[in-house]
């Protein structure tokens, strides 16, 4: 270990050796046939061993979820009560955010400066926003002009309730983060909620889950089930007595959620896949934008849906953006997430670093002009050294596919209007970012951009209080704010007659 490196707490490594597999009714489940081994992506090593759910565990989990909520263990208590366990909640994150911090990084890979900042600290903002939320689920009279009988008079209002049991699965990339913006509308709302985190980051969920008991949470609320997407995802979303479905993943994935929700009636929400464009003006401030694109592309090494990943740059301004953006990408240091001095860490896996070489390839071997970052540490860990592409043609699988890693593909224009027709020219649709010091011009293209957010002069800035999702192939629905609260809720409509 360097001198730099982080010592583990104490809890983090008691926390490895208990955390066995799902976590359902309160406890570790039992035991089954099929054991994965948690790995650091630093380093390879195994950091804890998960029993995986098998069909009976993923089916006993909803009855426990369902149970839960027919029982009316948690939507049965006042919304004040429950938003006082939720605040609980918040606080005890962030009691608890060193430990946190440490399990998300020594897992998913991450910088501990990023699992501190981000994946704890905006999770205790975002917590504690829903939970207001628990108290201001409404809905509204109308008068109606209803004919017959004759004479009748009427009263009418709607009535938003818990939609049931919602399941969320939840990505890699930010595993606590993300099944958070699936647990707590759920909860806020009244449901009971199954999370399924991803096989290669399960840790800090369960974590989570531990925690929410403590905070008062009662049992069969927030279950958690570890298993693959296959088997366990698929069984949740196509099951009969889930009634909400909420991915966060890839687009093909998220369209077989919605197929095998559909089928039964349960509503979904989705956010899928991004190739993000940040647009940069004649007129920006270079080296503004140059900031703006190595935070919008090398935040958890681009393994972020909203990263920026296609650069349409002004040719009065590409080749000095490229050669900054190159010159400070070869200044980051490389090296595992739990060393601070390190600025750029791991991918999450072994099989993610292959399919980001193999798009580096492609796009050596289609004409790109490779302007690479620092060498990687001699390291059994799964590292990709940062690259920029020049010479990125529109056509190029760099400018159109998603890379999810730190590749970062610089295309020129000479018009505006030419590269607002570049920015669209894409299935996915989740967001854009234009830098400009024109107002007038930020104004005229943001409601031509064709993306579910659109950031001016900044990139991957989120709040809980604006909603977040995609337009096109980048999904159905929004995380955050009252929408979020909504979709797990259905609408009654009642009339009475008097």
């Amino acid at each position: 270990m360097s001198d730099t490196m982080l010592p583990r707490l104490s809890e983090v490594n008691a926390f490895f050796e208990r955390a066995t597999g799902s976590f359902v009714d309160g406890h570790y489940a039992a035991a089954t046939d099929q054991v994965r081994e948690v790995l650091d992506p630093s380093s390879g090593a195994a950091l804890a061993k998960i029993c995986l759910a098998d069909m009976a565990l993923v089916d006993e989990a909803v009855a426990s979820t369902k149970r839960s909520f027919q029982h009316r263990h948690w939507r049965g208590l006042s919304p004040a009560q429950r938003e006082r366990v939720l605040l609980k909640f918040a606080d005890i994150i962030e009691e608890h955010a060193e430990e946190l911090a440490q399990i998300e990084t020594l897992n998913q890979g991450k910088s501990i400066h990023i699992s501190r900042a981000v994946d704890v600290g905006f999770s205790v903002d975002f917590v504690r926003y829903m939970a207001g939320w628990t108290t201001k689920v409404e809905g509204k009279t109308t008068d109606v002009s209803i004919g017959m009988p004759e004479g009748a008079k009427f009263n009418a209002y709607t009535l938003r309730q818990p939609v049931g049991v919602v399941a969320g699965i939840v990505p890699w990339n930010f595993p606590m983060m993300i099944a958070l913006w699936k647990v707590l509308p759920a909860l806020a709302a009244g449901c009971s909620v199954v999370i399924k985190p991803a096989t290669e980051t399960p840790l800090s969920v369960l974590r989570l889950a531990e925690l929410a008991l403590e905070a008062g949470l009662p049992r069969g609320v927030f279950n958690v089930v570890v298993g693959s997407g296959s088997m366990a995802g698929a069984r949740l979303a196509s099951h009969p007595d889930v009634n909400k479905v909420t991915f966060t993943g890839s687009t093909e994935v998220g369209k077989q959620i919605g197929h095998a929700a559909v089928d039964h009636m349960a509503s979904f929400s989705l956010e899928l896949g991004g190739k993000n464009p940040m647009l940069v003006l004649a007129d920006a401030d270079v080296d503004a934008a140059v900031e703006g694109a190595l935070m919008a592309g090398l935040l958890n090494q681009g393994q972020v849906c909203a990263a920026a990943s296609r650069f349409y740059v002004h040719r009065d301004l590409h080749d000095t953006f490229c050669n900054k953006l190159h010159g400070a990408i070869s200044q980051m240091s490389i090296g595992p997430g739990m060393d601070p001095n390190a600025q750029l860490n791991p991918v999450v896996s072994h099989r993610h670093r292959q399919s980001i070489l193999s798009h580096l390839q492609r796009a050596e071997q289609e004409g790109a002009r490779v302007l690479s970052g620092p060498s990687i540490p001699d390291s059994e860990g799964f590292y990709v050294s940062p690259v920029v592409l020049s010479n990125v043609t529109q056509k190029m699988s760099a400018a159109r596919e998603e890379i999810f890693g730190p590749i970062l593909s610089v295309i020129p224009f000479d018009d505006v209007d030419e590269a607002l027709s570049m920015v669209n020219d894409s299935d996915l649709g989740l967001a854009a970012s234009v830098w400009t010091n024109n107002l007038s011009e930020a104004m005229r293209l943001i409601p031509e951009i064709e993306a579910g957010t659109v950031w001016v002069n900044t990139h991957v800035t989120l709040d809980a209080s604006l909603p977040f999702g995609g337009v096109k192939q980048s999904g159905i629905g929004r995380e955050f704010g009252r929408e979020a609260l909504e979709a797990c809720t259905t609408l009654k409509s009642v009339c009475i007659a008097y």
